[in-house]
């Protein structure tokens, strides 16, 4: 995968969820591997929720997580309020992940978890909705998944299992 930079000081950054409270990345973690995700509910990719949720599903037991961090950043797909979003993602796809409220991934005002996220991978920006970051639970950036690369994608699932393995 070719990542593996040591970002602990991700796990210090605030981070607000959907139901409006404050926390950290580490305790909205609280130890478990991560897959963050910038998601939307009106993107081609939004189908993915049901995917994701599924992963979240079948890992939770042994240590993961996916996270979702909405974003309006590309085309719009995101236009709903914090309780549109919860609503919708419950409703919809019934996301029990965590989620935070909606954020920028890109440009001038870039929540400080991405701006962090993308430094560990030697990037400038998030391509689309739906890009994927494996994150240790010391906060190590493990990977990098492109926005097509669904949850059932062999080198996605394979890179999970090998960090919840070890």
């Amino acid at each position: 995968m070719g990542y593996n930079w040591l970002m602990s000081d991700l796990l210090d950054l605030p981070v607000t969820t959907l139901a409006g409270e404050k926390t950290t990345f580490g305790m909205l973690v609280v130890g478990k591997v991560e897959l963050v995700v910038n998601v939307a509910s009106c993107c081609g990719f939004t189908p993915q929720y049901k995917g994701l949720q599924n992963l979240h599903r079948s890992f939770a037991d042994r240590g993961f997580t996916v996270v979702g961090f909405p974003c309006n950043q590309f085309m719009g797909q995101e236009p709903g309020t914090n309780e549109e979003i919860a609503e919708f993602c419950r409703s919809t796809y019934g996301v029990t992940f965590p989620m935070s409220i909606k954020i920028d991934v890109n440009g001038e005002n870039r929540d400080p978890i991405y701006a962090t996220l993308i430094a560990a991978g030697g990037v400038d920006k998030i391509r689309w909705n739906f890009e994927k970051f494996l994150v240790a639970p010391d906060g190590n950036v493990l990977g990098r998944f492109h926005p097509r690369v669904e949850s059932t994608n062999p080198r996605l699932l394979g890179a999970v299992e090998h960090v919840l393995a070890a």
